[in-house]
């Protein structure tokens, strides 16, 4: 089981992403007015609180949305989850659809810190079930 920190949205890619107390989510969609919406595959980026902290460890001053991530978790493995994998938090069903991605280009964020972890650690959702996500929200793994 595991909380949602932070949820996260921006107006353009590439950029951070600036902390909410919740979002809606739409079938087909992903987060409402979020540069990265739209019907495809990467409707919703999730990242670890944990992960983040990996990187302040190095002395970086990074929050949650610093990677560009809709939503920031802490006590999920993300990148481990595979394929397929089921996430529910309150009214709303994710499928993880990819974990990690290439970076073509390099980011604000890369520019910013000299790194990314989103490429490594993120991992992409589409939306299976709408509704709202809030900050401080369980988040959990779907058992089949």
């Amino acid at each position: 089981m595991g909380r949602i920190v932070s949820v996260n949205i921006s107006k353009s890619k590439g950029t951070e992403k600036e902390p909410v107390e919740h979002v809606t989510v739409r079938l087909n969609h992903g987060v409402d007015g979020d540069a990265h919406s739209g019907d495809w595959h990467r409707q919703i980026s999730l990242l670890a609180r944990e992960s983040i902290d990996k990187m302040v460890e190095k002395g970086f001053d990074l929050r949650p949305g610093s990677f560009a991530e809709n939503i920031t978790t802490e006590g999920l493995v993300l990148e481990d989850l595979p394929l397929g994998t089921r996430l529910v938090s309150g009214s709303v069903e994710l499928e993880v659809t990819q974990i990690g991605k290439k970076c073509h280009t390099k980011c604000n964020i890369f520019h910013q810190v000299g790194d990314c972890i989103m490429p490594k650690e993120g991992i992409f959702t589409r939306v299976i079930k709408p509704g709202d996500l809030h900050k401080d929200a369980q988040i959990t793994v779907k058992k089949n």
